[in-house]
This record gives C-alpha cells, sequence and structure tokens, in this order.
C-alpha cells in the first residue's frame, strides 16, 4: 500500500482518507502543495471523531505537538481531556487485559493484522513486540495515528479513514482484523461487519473486543444480534477473558444467551486460529512501576475513570505492596510502558 495508491494527502506518513471530510482533506493538499506541510499537520491533529464534544485547541497549541517529548504531553496539547486518561493508563486497565486474552486464545501468526479503530496502537504494539510484523492501524482520528506512530507503535502502518468507506489497502488474504472497545461505536453495524470479513478474506479471521451490551455507551446490541450482525461462532464475556488472563487459563466461551447480562462481550468469527505461543500475561520488559501508585496509594485520574475501572480492577491493591508478589507484573504492578511515556 502507498499514498499514491490510495490518492490522498499524507503528512508525516499517514493518508488522510477519512470520508465525509472533502474540505479538509482539499485544504491539506493545497497546503502542501504549498510547502505548508506545519499548517497541514495543524489541520489533522485539529479533526475529531462524531463523539467528541469539546473544541479543538488553538492552532498555535496545536503546532507545539511535534516537540512533545511524551505521550502524555502530546494529548495535553491535544486536549485530549478524558481520552488522555483513557490512553495513559491503557496498560493496565481490565479492558486492555481482556484484549490481551483474546489476542492470546486467538493469535495471527504470521498473517497480516488490520487493526480498525485502534486508537493510539496499544494493541499492534503488543502484537509488534511479540512478533507480528504486517500490522496496520486503521482510525478515523488522525492524531491518534500520529501518536501511535511516534510514541506507541512506530513500525506498523497507519491509514486515517472510515472503515465503512476504507480505500483498497491492499492487505493480503487470509487476514486477521481486529476491532477492540470500538465496534458498539459503530452506526451501520452490518455495514462496518461486512467491511471487516471483506478484509479478512477467505479464510481469514475477525475479531471483535470489548464490545458493549449493557453499558450504555455508544449504540449496543444484544448478544445474538452482535453475533448475527458478524457471523460469530464464539463468544465470550469481557469479565471471563481478563480473570482468564489473570488466573493464566484459556478463557470459556459462552452462549450468546448466558451473555445478555454482561458488560461487555468479545466474538471471533472465521478460523479461529491457534493460542499465542508466549504468555500474554506476562508484560515484556523493561518493566515500570505503574503510574497509578503515587505516594504508595491508588490513585485513579478521574473520577470518571475511577467509577469504569475501580470496580473491576480488583488485581490492583489499594496500597503499593513491599515486598511485591511474584505476580506483580501479571497484576500489573509493574508495566512495559512505551519508553516516551
Amino acid at each position: 500500500m502507498t499514498a499514491a495508491a490510495l490518492d490522498v494527502p499524507v503528512v508525516d506518513g499517514i493518508p488522510f482518507a477519512r470520508a465525509g471530510r472533502d474540505d479538509l482533506r482539499d485544504e491539506v493538499r493545497g497546503l502542501l502543495a504549498a510547502g505548508e506541510v506545519d499548517r497541514a499537520r495543524v489541520a489533522l491533529l485539529a479533526d475529531a471523531d462524531d463523539w467528541w464534544d469539546q473544541p479543538p485547541p488553538p492552532p498555535e497549541q496545536l503546532a507545539r505537538v511535534p516537540a512533545a517529548a511524551t505521550l502524555r504531553e502530546a494529548m495535553d496539547l491535544l486536549g485530549m481531556g478524558r481520552v488522555a486518561d483513557y490512553f495513559a493508563h491503557r496498560w493496565s486497565d481490565p479492558t486492555h487485559l481482556a484484549g490481551l486474552a483474546l489476542l492470546q486464545q486467538h493469535w495471527p501468526g504470521a498473517r497480516p493484522v488490520v487493526d480498525v479503530a485502534c486508537g493510539i496502537g496499544a494493541h499492534l504494539r503488543e502484537l509488534a513486540r511479540r512478533g507480528c510484523t504486517d500490522l496496520l492501524g486503521v482510525d478515523v482520528v488522525w492524531a491518534k495515528l500520529w501518536l501511535a506512530r511516534r510514541f506507541v507503535c512506530p513500525t506498523a502502518r497507519y491509514v486515517c479513514a472510515d472503515l465503512t468507506a476504507v480505500p483498497d489497502l491492499r492487505v493480503p488474504a487470509p487476514a486477521y482484523v481486529l476491532c477492540h472497545d470500538a465496534f458498539y461505536f459503530v452506526r451501520d453495524k452490518p455495514a462496518a461487519a461486512a467491511a471487516m470479513t471483506a478484509l479478512a478474506g477467505v479464510g481469514g479471521t475477525v475479531v471483535v473486543g470489548h464490545a458493549h451490551v449493557a453499558d450504555p455507551a455508544g449504540e449496543p446490541l444484544a448478544p445474538e444480534r452482535y453475533a448475527a450482525v458478524l457471523g460469530a461462532g464464539l463468544l465470550y464475556d469481557d469479565e471471563e477473558l481478563t480473570a482468564a488472563l489473570l488466573a493464566g487459563r484459556a478463557p470459556r466461551p459462552a452462549d450468546p444467551a448466558a451473555l445478555r447480562a454482561s458488560e461487555a462481550i468479545a466474538l471471533v468469527a472465521g478460523d479461529p486460529r491457534s493460542p499465542a505461543p508466549a504468555d500474554l500475561a506476562e508484560p515484556l520488559g523493561p518493566l515500570r512501576p505503574n503510574p497509578l501508585y503515587r505516594d504508595g496509594v491508588l490513585t485513579w485520574p478521574s473520577p470518571r475513570y475511577a467509577a469504569e475501572y475501580g470496580p473491576r480492577s480488583g488485581y490492583l491493591p489499594a496500597r503499593w505492596p513491599d515486598p511485591l508478589p511474584p505476580d506483580a507484573a501479571r497484576r500489573r504492578l509493574l508495566v512495559d510502558l512505551p519508553e516516551d511515556w
């Protein structure tokens, strides 16, 4: 896949092919033609998804993003607010652990991976660090892809595009298509499912993690409807996935009817693949103390974060243990943060 093949403007190696942004795309093209790369970048950094309810920071603030020394500094300059809290602490939250359990049980192996709605690339980073080499991240927010490429997983390729209007990404089939903690936000789920199935190709795999059922965020479906839309034959409860990873065992699938009371579920369609050869519950080094602990006390970054993840993070003790238990890394007391976190 090349920028020329997509016929869209490219800034910092990231093509901008998002649907419904024709004016912005034309503006960026014009700025690039005039040699105004910095202004083109600022224009793209100001673009957000349709669920975001905050205005973009002023251009002079966005212009300082490339000079940011850390992921957190860059997110602060981008005005990401509550989303920055989630991204900064993704490496120990129960949703991320559930995603790792899903990858553990259904590993892509040497197949190409497309991470749809990849955000800042936390799962892509895990895949890259575990030996996967053909990685592509797709998201509608160009700024998130910029963060992923700069701070989290620079070895992956990225395209800013809508799943249901994605250009030809020239992904070899069969592929492994992943969508974690995002599918419930998609309004036209049948079209999105069809697009992911087409990307995976004959014999491919589609994996959807943390799809809300009971949680009102986004536009959730009942488990049976998710399964029907995706053509999924394997379903898991999200809490079961997190518990399985922490316990070092395989997660137990469940029937859709048994998942109606779940907060969120995961689904696998197509070739289920085999388990990963390594234990994804054990983070790779170098490890650092979980930054959620301040002066030895577990401290949530915001009341919103605490309400969502606090009750589901019982593996994190209220106070920093001394000495550390043998399973400190598995329980994410110790984490493998990006180098420039």
